[in-house]
């Protein structure tokens, strides 16, 4: 069978277990591994043989997506979150590559800038950075405990084209490191998100005010890491209208021009995907967003809504999206793909393991009988 052809179940749609080609990735099946924080770096952002043995555990997946992996160390949000920031890191990223490789499965990094969710006993630069100078909601975790969220420096226009390079490097040391793409986190109130949204960029210059300008943000990083790795090997996640971290995109008609403006704007990239997290996939803001943009896209219902075996196959049915994005269900189960297949029962994921050190709850649960 030609893997860029489509297998289409009653529906007419392709099924879970149809195969994909996303950019230069050919994908057995279209279950994705979604990022997840997991915190098994060492404390200066280095990969362990730990997470080797995570990731290639879960190879079976159609794609894997990293966990949020910070470019500069300003861009650190927690202790045991890892980085590709050194050349030492690049070879620790490739022997998790090539394992995942090795067991057949394929691999995208996530890059993620934390932004002024962080503080600067994490930065190690005496501030933390964003659009505007208004500090998260919630207290942040730190080596000393818990700290109130610091008020960020507001970024000049000569740092925000630093960034920018910042962005570029990293996703270049990610394809030496042999990943298969970068997906930039545009999500989840980080750094970009923080710049599409009103309620933490309220700046009056080019990157700020319109729905265009807290796009350019965006815009530009997805465009110079285009043209450094290629756009067939170039992915954002996005999460429109969603309001972690007192982002707070309500106004319909802001959010559906700013998230278009931008999905306009990287259409001639030809990007590898798209990857949204929003409690209805089918709606009219995710479908505008992927019709602008031209790209595959992953489909994800978020943190309150569990992707079941039942809720992918019906995303799938429904067309809504080219590939589902599973989270817990991928950390307690490796062989996900393979018991959704036998309809075999589950692992329950331990949530009190999910950033706690050592491999209880990490690599320890339990392959089909």
């Amino acid at each position: 069978m030609n893997m860029t052809q489509d297998v289409s179940g009653a529906s007419g749609h392709p099924t879970l277990f149809t195969p994909l080609r996303l950019g230069e990735m050919e994908l057995p099946n279209r279950i994705v591994m979604a990022p997840l924080t997991r915190l098994r770096a060492s404390t200066d952002g280095m990969p362990t043989s730990l997470m080797t043995t995570y990731y290639r555990q879960r190879a079976s997946m159609g794609l894997i997506v990293t966990e949020g992996t910070w470019p500069v160390l300003e861009g650190r949000t927690w202790i045991g979150q890892p980085s590709i920031s050194t050349t030492k890191q690049v070879d620790g990223w490739k022997r998790i590559a090539d394992a995942v490789h090795d067991a057949g499965g394929r691999i995208a990094m996530q890059i993620m800038h934390g932004g002024r969710v962080s503080h600067p006993s994490l930065t190690l630069s005496g501030r933390v950075v964003a659009p505007s100078a208004i500090a998260g909601p919630y207290p942040i975790r730190t080596p000393g405990g818990k700290a109130q969220a610091p008020i960020p420096h507001t970024l000049l226009e000569n740092e925000i084209r630093q960034l920018v390079e910042q962005f570029v490097a990293a996703s270049r040391r990610a394809i030496d490191a042999g990943m298969d793409a970068v997906e930039l986190h545009g999500a989840n109130g980080y750094l970009i998100h923080q710049f599409f949204s009103p309620a933490a960029n309220r700046r009056h210059d080019t990157y700020g005010g319109s729905a265009e300008n807290r796009a350019r943000f965006a815009i530009e990083v997805t465009r110079a890491v285009a043209r450094e790795i290629g756009g067939s090997r170039t992915a954002i996640r996005l999460s429109p209208a969603n309001p972690i971290q007192a982002m707070d995109e309500f106004n319909q008609a802001d959010v559906q021009e700013t998230y278009c403006s931008y999905a306009r704007a990287v259409a001639p990239l030809g990007l590898a995907f798209l990857d949204i997290l929003h409690e209805d996939p089918k709606g009219s803001l995710v479908q505008a967003i992927r019709q602008y943009a031209g790209s595959p896209l992953i489909v994800n219902t978020g943190f309150q809504h569990l992707t079941t075996r039942e809720s992918a196959i019906a995303q799938m049915a429904s067309g809504a999206g080219d590939a589902v994005g599973v989270g817990r269900a991928a950390i307690a189960n490796p062989d996900l793909v393979d018991r959704w297949k036998a309809e075999y029962p589950l692992n329950v994921p331990d949530q009190m393991t999910f950033y706690t050190p050592g491999a209880h709850g990490y690599t320890d649960y339990p392959m089909m009988a």
